[in-house]
């Protein structure tokens, strides 16, 4: 339906949706079931084992892998294809395990909307499974139900709802049942007259008639939108991608260009099939895929520990690589619990309160530092706000325990903070009549004796009780008012006074006892979080339901906004909807603050800074956030949000705390800088021996590698020191560098030029042994290939130092950084040397060397970590010229 129904009265919406105020008749609810279906919101389908398992094998360098299996039995070398196929089979049995344990650690409740829910039908109430409902159908609400379905109210008793959910506002709203005025542009957190389905009802009773079910809802219009998203992929599977086609072509290439060669000198058929079989394994990284897994599974555990659950692993390094985060408000920098900030008392008294959250810990301390006067207009103060108060806060053994209304508890806090305890209040005086807050008065007051006086004591909105007070205090009271509101707090004032009866209609003027600003404080550890991010490069936008002002507040105290100009509203992005993609970004270039806004919002907000050429990460808790969160690179769920956030997300925030991403951003950059380690050493190595099989087929001498000694190069003995790459501790300096540009290869002008001076130099050393072996020494071929094998797993051993860094001195590095590393070399070195012993060295065409042989090998292989030195040296020098 077309209908804007928050602008319609109560019997106007009964007669829209052809309903009474009786409900619905027995054969009108079939009726419309049928047409209408279940009330129950999209799902998305769960992730099976086998499913999971299948999706490790849609990589491009799987791909490749497979096709040097392929030709492997093509040419009848079953061992060669079993050994390349049983390596993919490892890589996808690595890649499954992490991510069915983060998608078993990422499971929430599901079913938002499945609850019990009373309901008129025929003019008797009935306690009916929610899924059940109709558009048309009567609820009834009362304090802590489950909004089943998007409602029109009819009927509000005090009623307040809490939709943080879809708003991210971390205070309840209080509901009405007047019509309103505006259209579709006006905010859901402003449809004061509409309740939404899964939100949640706080305290109060309320009936409202369901105007829309299942998909139709608003969180099941945000559900329905997560299927028509598509994720976006993160920059190491484009890397990755790009990388593959490259090697393929490049593999192609070669083998055709060697094949040609062997034809041309009359090399038979099936020969020149083996030595593109040789060739093919020689370029291709068989142990980059395990490599690089593995390398992501130690930064997901590292994240782990700094509270950062990832559920799909490329976002490891993808965290690491964003260049914008855009974050919400409510609960991730804040603390999601609304605090007293500031005081105004009679006379200009002006105070800070210290402390955050529903807790009595802090100081209340004079603007220039000194303790609050607890003197009689601070303590009437203070016991206005106590006696009008449902709420409880106390202190157990446990920590800090909390209920009710968040304004109340609030005001008990702020009683602790004083140095005294409500109870010290409450014992004095004894309350004869309390009248709660309703939405209608905007107000909450009492009637209690204290001292053998009646006394009365209002607590509520500004504009009511000014009119309670002296006309002549009202001007100075609403300019200190306006201040408070903004700097982005909620205001509330107090008033009280001596009364004769317990009359509310029938007061004497009241005497002001104070003003309060209010705001959900800022987390402790958000402000140097975002500084760190900023520092790193990375721009930090907020992006919240919740009011301008109070957003506007915040950001200016977290540094990520400075005037209002920065600051756009969800009313000013709906005039915007006309525009063009590339003019709408344009619009939003220079803002920093997206207050107000919708769900469906968010996601064009998104868009549109990935238009603008940034990589985006988004953090969200509520179904609110989910379509942006899906939209975006990379995706961040709070861990106490909601399941549809998460569902979206690439990445789960276990403490909902801000400084938690910073951290993830972290280390996603030391996940990178040893991911591009990793492909240095098995590029760099994979190269040295495709040049020297290279040289032996174009020079027609006998291979110094047979394409099973390649396998066991490539994955055994550089497979263990590559992954012990990974260990590698992270550079201190990383947060003060500028993000990587997502498009930019990995193999840059360093990441090139380092790899062609190593592999040429290593290539020149082992071609000029198996020469020297072959025609000076005359070494039988087995025994030649054994030490040229020796030479090269010594060389790889070596050549490992130099990966730690791409610029720094191996001698600058210590070694504690990294014990894994030494180990592998070392394992890596025994298990070679054991092969040459055992049955396998058969299988691999290897023999022993002497220990003479080997002492030679030694310093020979040890050249390469001169020549590395030496290349840092020259290009650090250059660098600081350029």
């Amino acid at each position: 339906m077309n209908i804007i129904f928050h602008q319609l009265s109560s019997e106007e919406t009964l007669s829209q949706l052809n309903a009474t105020s009786n409900g619905l008749t027995k054969e009108e609810v079939l009726k419309r079931q049928s047409e209408h279906g279940r009330n129950t919101i999209p799902q998305p389908k769960s992730k099976t084992l086998i499913r999971i398992f299948l999706s490790q094998f849609l990589n491009p360098l799987i791909y490749v892998l497979m096709a040097a299996a392929l030709i492997s039995l093509f040419t009848g070398d079953m061992r060669d294809a079993m050994f390349i196929l049983a390596i993919i089979v490892f890589n996808s049995i690595l890649g499954t395990y992490q991510e069915w344990r983060a998608e078993n650690s990422a499971k929430a409740l599901r079913d938002l909307v499945k609850v019990i829910t009373r309901v008129k039908r025929d003019g008797h109430i009935y306690a009916i499974d929610s899924e059940e409902l109709v558009p048309g159908d009567i609820v009834l609400l009362e304090s802590g139900f489950k909004v089943p379905a998007d409602l029109r109210l009819i009927d509000a008793n005090n009623l307040w709802v809490e939709e943080a959910l879809l708003t991210g506002e971390s205070v309840a709203i209080n509901k009405t049942v007047e019509p309103l005025k505006g259209g579709t542009e006006l905010s859901i957190g402003d449809r004061l007259n509409m309740a939404f389905a899964a939100t949640t009802v706080q305290k109060g009773r309320g009936t409202g008639i369901v105007t829309d079910t299942a998909k139709d809802t608003q969180i099941g219009q945000i559900a329905d939108s997560l299927k028509m998203t598509e994720p976006e992929k993160p920059p190491l599977v484009k890397r990755m991608e790009g990388f593959s086609k490259k090697v393929s072509i490049i593999v192609l290439v070669v083998c055709l260009i060697l094949g040609l060669i062997g034809f041309y000198k009359g090399t038979p058929l099936n020969e020149i099939f083996f030595l593109m079989v040789a060739v093919g394994v020689s370029a291709i990284p068989e142990g980059l895929p395990i490599g690089l897994t593995v390398a992501l599974a130690i930064g997901t555990r590292r994240m782990a520990r700094r509270n950062v659950i990832v559920r799909k692993l490329p976002a490891v390094e993808g965290l690491g690589s964003c260049t914008l985060i855009a974050s919400d408000k409510t609960g991730t920098l804040t603390v999601d619990q609304q605090s007293i900030k500031k005081l105004y008392l009679p006379g200009n008294r002006q105070y800070q309160v210290s402390g955050q959250g529903y807790n009595g810990e802090g100081t209340i301390t004079t603007e220039d530092g000194k303790g609050a006067e607890l003197d009689d207009t601070f303590q009437d103060f203070m016991m206005a706000g106590i006696m009008a108060n449902e709420g409880i806060l106390r202190k157990t053994n446990k920590g800090w325990e909390h209920s009710g209304d968040a304004v109340d508890v609030a005001f008990r806090a702020l009683c602790y903070k004083s140095g005294k305890e409500p109870v010290f209040f409450n014992s004095q005086a004894e309350i004869v009549e309390i009248h709660p807050y309703e939405s209608e008065s905007k107000f909450s007051a009492v009637f209690y004796k204290h001292h053998n006086k009646l006394k009365y004591a209002l607590k509520g909105a500004m504009e009511v009780v000014i009119e309670k007070i002296p006309a002549a205090l009202r001007s100075e009271i609403t300019a200190v008012s306006e201040q408070m509101a903004a700097e982005g707090y909620r205001v509330m004032a107090l008033a009280g006074g001596t009364v004769e009866t317990a009359d509310i209609n029938n007061l004497p003027e009241l005497k002001l006892l104070g003003l309060v600003g209010m705001i959900d404080p800022l987390r402790p550890e958000a402000q140097d979080a975002v500084k760190l991010c900023q520092q790193a490069g990375i721009e930090v936008f907020m992006v919240t339901g919740d009011h301008p002002a109070t957003a506007l507040a915040l950001a200016k105290e977290l540094g990520i906004a400075a005037n209002q100009d920065e600051i756009i509203t969800g009313a000013e992005l709906q005039e915007m909807k006309g525009l063009a993609k590339g003019e709408f970004a344009l619009r939003l270039k220079d803002k920093k603050v997206f207050a107000r806004v919708a769900p469906l919002q968010k996601r064009d907000i998104i868009e549109a800074m990935k238009s603008l050429g940034h990589f985006v990460a988004v953090t969200g808790d509520g179904a609110n956030d989910a379509p942006a969160l899906k939209s975006a690179h990379i995706g961040i769920a709070m861990g106490a949000g909601t399941d549809l956030a998460k569902e979206a997300s690439s990445i789960i925030i276990a403490d909902n705390n801000f400084a938690s991403i910073a951290a993830g951003v972290e280390e996603g950059r030391y996940t990178f800088d040893n991911l591009r380690k990793i492909i240095y050493l098995l590029i760099s190595t994979g190269a040295a021996e495709l040049i020297v099989i290279g040289l032996a087929i174009i020079l027609s001498i006998p291979l110094p590698f047979l394409a099973v000694q390649l396998l066991w190069l490539n994955l055994v003995t550089n497979g263990i020191q590559d992954i012990a790459l990974a260990f590698e501790k992270g550079d201190a300096t990383a947060m003060t560098k500028p993000p990587r540009n997502p498009n930019e290869s990995i193999f840059d002008k360093l990441m090139n030029t380092q790899i062609i001076v190593s592999a040429f130099f290593i290539a020149g050393i082992l071609f000029t042994l198996w020469w020297h072996l072959i025609y000076n020494l005359n070494y039988n071929e087995g025994h030649a290939r054994s030490v040229v094998m020796m030479l090269m797993v010594l060389m790889q051993n070596f050549h490992v130092l130099n990966c730690r860094s791409e610029t720094k001195s191996l001698f600058k590095m210590p070694l504690k950084n990294n014990y894994v590393l030494l180990a592998g070399m070392l394992l890596a070195q025994g298990v070679h040397i054991l092969a040459t012993y055992s049955p396998l060295g058969a299988t691999l065409h290897l023999e022993p060397i002497t220990l003479s042989e080997w002492l030679k090998l030694l310093p020979t292989a040890a050249i390469i970590l001169l020549v590395m030195e030496i290349f840092k040296w020259l290009w650090n020098i250059n660098r600081k010229q350029s």
